[in-house]
């Protein structure tokens, strides 16, 4: 099996075991937390088990994967290719620093720590779509070079409905707002995962 192939049915599982650990953390916190005004963050510091922070931990190492995979799968334009991968990495270390250092709790006052939690999580929102924008432009993506740039259109319009809603907007709708966009960037990832899970062409010299 071609490397950027098992890198890629990697990343997908990755991904679809993130997307399970995220629906399990959320049936195992509280009744009275309302995902459409809470984010994810939010249900994390009240998740017992801890699973949504494990989730955004694999969604790390499925990238780490994909990264790997852009690695091998052909030559990259040398800029964009190599910002790209930056990105890339600005995302993976946005999830973890974000799953190691938790937010504060709903209703409390912002701590330093929730502080490092919100930026590094800002961080990571809008890397990813940079990176997917980019990432439109590689070769060995061209067939996916549509639904990337679509995906990143969205996911930009979901972050500026994010913020709107986070200042002006008083937090209406905030967790909705932050799931489209997360469940939007998450589908940047899976895009790039099946174009190398359907690579059966052998990946070119280390």
């Amino acid at each position: 099996m071609p490397v950027t192939r098992s890198t890629g049915l990697l990343a997908l599982g990755g991904i679809a075991l993130a997307a399970l650990l995220t629906v399990i953390g959320h049936l195992e916190v509280n009744d009275d937390l309302n995902p459409w005004a809470l984010t994810i963050s939010d249900f994390a510091v009240s998740d017992r088990g801890g699973v949504i922070d494990v989730a955004m931990v694999v969604l790390a190492l499925a990238t780490v994967a994909l990264l790997y995979g852009l690695r091998r799968a052909g030559p990259l334009r040398p800029r964009s290719g190599r910002t790209a991968e930056l990105l890339l990495g600005a995302w993976v270390g946005g999830l973890l620093l974000a799953a190691v250092v938790p937010t504060n709790e709903p209703g409390t006052a912002m701590t330093t720590a929730a502080y490092l939690h919100r930026y590094a999580s800002v961080i990571a929102f809008l890397a990813l779509p940079a990176a997917g924008w980019l990432l439109a432009r590689q070769p060995q993506l061209a067939p996916a070079a549509g639904t990337l740039r679509a995906l990143v259109l969205l996911s930009l319009a979901l972050a500026a409905a994010m913020i709107w809603s986070a200042y002006p907007g008083d937090r209406m709708l905030i967790g909705l707002a932050e799931r489209l966009l997360i469940l939007t960037e998450v589908a940047v990832l899976a895009t790039v995962a099946l174009i190398y899970a359907r690579q059966v062409t052998p990946a070119r010299a280390a």
